[in-house]
């Protein structure tokens, strides 16, 4: 039985206010309150037990990545990493870097890392293994510098030193140390008193 004209004008009708209030809503919404994915509070993106690797431009590998999780929060752009283990290759040489927390901005530019910082730069011939310490560290791989504002102690062979904070060329390859710096270097036959 086919339905007749007259059948469909009830269902018409209810399209019809159907459709109607959804306008009426829009029309009477705010751009504002309305939620967006820049406003909304949930990630957009969730991965645990991750593995980044960034290349250079000559397509060799330049850092990897690891992380127990990472969450991506579009309203901020800010990516949160758990357990962050950076391992970074400068000059022929291993740079390992851990902390407990750690925050990618602006697309990688900016790397904060938080808690229990941790850095370990490789021995090379004539130059012993160097280890850093400090609550937080910001890095710009791209960049190849670091920085804290934080107290750091930094051992490099019998050798330390320790500051209120220190910036950092070439990752590690120059330091500044910022503010009470307190070095020891032992002497050595090469260095009489």
């Amino acid at each position: 039985m086919k339905p007749s004209i007259q059948q469909l004008y009830p269902l018409a009708g209810l399209i019809i206010v159907a459709g109607a209030s959804l306008w009426l809503e829009r029309v009477t919404t705010d751009d504002e309150t309305r939620p967006s994915s820049r406003t909304r509070q949930e990630p957009d993106f969730v991965a645990e037990q991750t593995r980044l690797i960034a290349f250079d431009r000559n397509g060799r590998q330049h850092y990897e990545l690891l992380a127990d999780k990472i969450t991506h929060h579009p309203q901020t752009d800010a990516t949160a990493l758990e357990r962050p283990r950076l391992r970074y290759e400068v000059d022929g040489r291993e740079l390992h870097l851990s902390s407990q927390q750690g925050e990618v901005l602006r697309e990688g530019d900016e790397v904060r890392l938080a808690g229990d910082v941790r850095a370990r730069r490789d021995a090379v011939a004539g130059s012993p293994e160097m280890t850093l310490a400090s609550a937080s560290l910001t890095i710009w791989p791209e960049e190849e510098r670091a920085a804290t504002s934080d107290p750091v102690a930094i051992t490099q062979g019998a050798s330390t030193a320790h500051a209120n904070g220190m910036k950092s060329d070439n990752i590690f390859g120059s330091l500044e140390l910022i503010g009470n710096a307190r070095v020891h270097i032992p002497r050595s036959n090469r260095n009489p008193p």
